[in-house]
């Protein structure tokens, strides 16, 4: 096995190697680069994780049918439509997510835009020093404040009952880290990406594992309480930049 300075280098070169723009043609992140508005790319960002589970190729065709049935302006959309306007929706399906979950999540999204001020003020409100998974507990709660359907709460995890969260922390980092390289947008200066966590799941469990960086067998909260604070030791300011090198080991090179 490598020692810590030998990991560290090994996981930094596989970081430089996945974390480059032409990385983002097989990768969800690729719907939230369609825009260049603020709003726009967080809302857009927001639904294309929600459904980021399963084949790759249907996710983000997908994620494109989202944006599609939004007139492609997610923005305007979630803040000025109609109820006709969500009736096209309804057919929607990805998995368990389908047109009711859509219409509802379209509604929520409208509640934190006019009362809440946006996406990033809602996360950014509960962050703690070193863990983001209160806020992601805290953004549930106020998600699903107004009417909805209860199938639909679902489609959020909270890290606080266990779950390991893997498609929000996805979308953290797409939003909050600041490195220039052209993947991760770095729309959100309220949130440092120290604060991050790795988004955890079958692939970056099993690399993690074969590297020495996670014991525990589930992929659940305390594996990802686990991970991060060894990825911490590597680069505490940004230690959520090595999903690219285990996203990309176990993706691209079969780890």
């Amino acid at each position: 096995m490598l020692n810590g300075s030998e990991l560290k280098s090994f996981l930094d070169e596989k970081v430089e190697l996945y974390n480059r723009p032409d990385f983002i043609e097989s990768d969800p992140i690729q719907i939230p680069h369609s825009y260049s508005l603020k709003e726009d790319i967080e809302i857009a960002g927001f639904l294309a994780s929600v459904i980021a589970w399963g084949n790759r190729k249907m996710i983000i065709r997908n994620a494109h049918k989202k944006m599609e049935l939004m007139g492609n302006s997610p923005y305007d959309f979630v803040m000025s439509h109609k109820e006709k306007d969500l009736e096209p929706l309804h057919n929607f399906v990805h998995r368990t997510f389908n047109g009711l979950d859509f219409v509802g999540f379209i509604k929520s999204l409208q509640n934190i835009y006019t009362n809440h001020g946006g996406l990033e003020a809602v996360f950014a409100k509960h962050q703690e020093e070193n863990s983001m998974q209160k806020s992601i507990s805290e953004f549930k709660k106020i998600f699903f404040e107004i009417n909805h359907l209860t199938r639909t709460e679902k489609h959020l995890p909270d890290p606080l009952n266990g779950s390991a969260a893997k498609r929000i922390n996805m979308y953290l980092r797409w939003m909050c880290r600041q490195d220039n390289k052209g993947v991760d947008f770095g729309i959100w200066k309220s949130i440092a990406p120290s604060k991050l966590s790795c988004p955890l799941d079958v692939h970056s469990g099993n690399v993690a594992r074969k590297l020495e960086l996670l014991t525990r067998k589930q992929n659940d909260a305390k594996a990802l309480l686990e991970l991060d604070a060894n990825l911490r030791k590597l680069d505490p300011n940004d230690p959520v930049k090595y999903d690219f090198a285990l996203f990309g080991l176990g993706i691209f090179e079969g780890f």
